[in-house]
């Protein structure tokens, strides 16, 4: 069924049309206890079957619509835009990966009143496109709780936000109804009409807690992809502490080198000709001993090490060779 529903002078739509410190885990039953029990059915999956079932919707839309728009920012980190949300009220930001880039960037954020603020982006965990950033200065920003991802049902409506096409000054983040279509501990997908610009906006559940965050924008509005929010909570520390790992999915980072594996150190079987390896100096029958100054105890640990990083990085190698040690570094390409 396709569901159109009224938001004061704005249409919100179901597929066809696009327009204008973490907060505590939320007990599981929080819908059922915030609306009524026909409601409830049908947030979680049922159709709407009547015209009053629509109305509810619309009036719970209406009640969540200011909050969302409030707790949801702009970014921009360089020349790139996209979207973020607000979850706690000293300024911690949910992003996608691709759209913070890298720990320790300058960041501008801009509020759904245009007002602009300063800030740093920290942790990203580029596998799952997770990215948390931070707002400099200030306290008691709107924000939004994060909810469960783990208890999403197939067909549960759901609300997303954002900046489609960047900011604009004279439009508030754009709300967008849909559905989730599946969930598992890696992704979202659903039918929610996004566009580029959209990326790292919040997908809500209709409570308004954050359970997703936008990611991977394609054309079949069906293919639109999210990060579940508890990708986030797994990981705060690291995030907060600046860590990145992983790489984006078709952006492998490539060294050219294979390990012999009948040693039980990082010894190098194989050297392929025009890799970074070959052109750094490594040679067969190296052992790598650190890697950025980590402790290497073996080639499966040396792998997961070149497989947390991506095309471009530096990668600064302490070698063992014969009697002596050696120091190289090299720039990891894209395989």
């Amino acid at each position: 069924m396709m569901a159109a529903l009224a938001l004061g002078g704005v249409r919100v739509s179901q597929a066809d049309e696009a327009v204008s410190t973490p907060a505590p885990v939320v007990a599981a039953a929080t819908m059922a206890e915030t609306v009524s029990e026909g409601l409830s059915k049908i947030l979680l999956g049922g159709a709407p079957g009547n015209v009053s079932d629509l109305k509810a919707m619309q009036q719970r839309v209406q009640k969540l619509s200011e909050k969302l728009m409030l707790a949801t920012v702009g970014v921009q980190v360089g020349q790139a835009q996209g979207s973020g949300v607000i979850v706690s009220k000293d300024g911690y930001v949910l992003t996608a990966a691709h759209v913070s880039g890298k720990p320790g960037l300058d960041v501008t954020f801009i509020m759904s009143d245009g007002k602009m603020l300063k800030g740093k982006t920290l942790g990203l965990n580029r596998t799952l496109d997770a990215g948390l950033m931070k707002i400099a200065e200030g306290s008691d920003f709107p924000s939004a709780e994060m909810g469960l991802s783990d208890i999403l049902k197939d067909g549960q409506w759901c609300l997303a936000t954002g900046h489609p096409g960047g900011y604009q000054s004279d439009r508030k983040p754009v709300l967008r109804l849909g559905r989730v279509l599946l969930s598992d501990n890696s992704t979202i997908t659903t039918d929610c009409t996004l566009v580029g610009g959209d990326s790292g906006g919040p997908l809500f559940d209709f409570d308004g807690k954050v359970i997703g965050i936008n990611s991977r924008i394609s054309g079949p509005i069906s293919s639109n992809m999210h990060v579940p929010v508890n990708t986030f909570k797994e990981t705060w520390d690291r995030m907060v502490k600046g860590d990145a790992w992983g790489h984006l999915p078709g952006n492998d980072p490539y060294m050219g080198v294979q390990g012999d594996p009948a040693a039980k150190e990082a010894k190098i079987a194989k050297v392929y000709p025009d890799s970074p390896a070959a052109k750094a100096g490594v040679v067969v029958g190296d052992v790598i001993i650190s890697a950025n100054g980590a402790a290497v105890a073996d080639y499966a640990a040396f792998k997961a090490t070149i497989n947390d990083h991506q095309p471009g990085d530096k990668l600064k190698l302490k070698i063992k060779r014969g009697d002596q040690e050696v120091e190289l570094e090299l720039k990891l390409a894209r395989k």
